[in-house]
């Protein structure tokens, strides 16, 4: 598993003293503001001094930036997390953890394929599963449906809804 995990890109400026616009990449953007410490994808750690929600953006004071040209410098890199920063409730996962991962079924063991993608319909994430074939499966990620996950071992075990797909 990846230790540093992708959470938002630094868009933009905000206003004149060293603030930027940090476009989030999780669940919620006041998930983003809980951090002290986040850190570049390309390396190197950045403390963080504030932070807060203005819409669905967050408006971070990053320190050592302290101008508009060092925050324009900014624009463009992609901030991380250290996964050991969170402790995630039980049944929830980082999607980056859940892409690759093998999909199975939970009473035959038959494969129906690995998933690709994870899209957020509001009342519940839809898993893309793309079966051997090259098909593109669609599972709503609930209980009734979702059985097992085994993020170590990159397995879940699903049991699909009736008429929800064929292989």
């Amino acid at each position: 598993m990846k230790r540093f995990l992708e959470i938002g890109e630094i868009v933009s400026v905000f206003g004149i003293k060293g603030e930027v616009k940090v476009k989030p990449w999780c669940d919620s953007p006041d998930f983003l503001c809980e951090f002290d410490t986040l850190y570049y994808k390309n390396g190197g750690s950045v403390a963080v001094e504030r932070a807060r929600v203005a819409k669905n953006i967050v408006v971070m004071k990053i320190e050592g930036c302290d101008t508009v040209e060092d925050a324009q410098k900014l624009r463009g890199k992609i901030l991380c997390m250290d996964r050991s920063d969170v402790e995630l409730d039980e049944g929830v996962y980082f999607v980056q953890d859940l892409i690759s991962m093998e999909v199975r079924d939970a009473r035959d063991g038959s494969v129906y394929g690995v998933i690709t993608d994870v899209s957020k319909t509001g009342a519940n994430d839809v898993y893309h599963i793309k079966s051997g074939s090259g098909k593109m499966l669609y599972a709503p990620a609930i209980p009734d449906v979702v059985k097992e996950v085994d993020v170590e071992n990159g397995v879940m075990k699903i049991i699909p809804l009736d008429g929800l797909f064929d292989i």
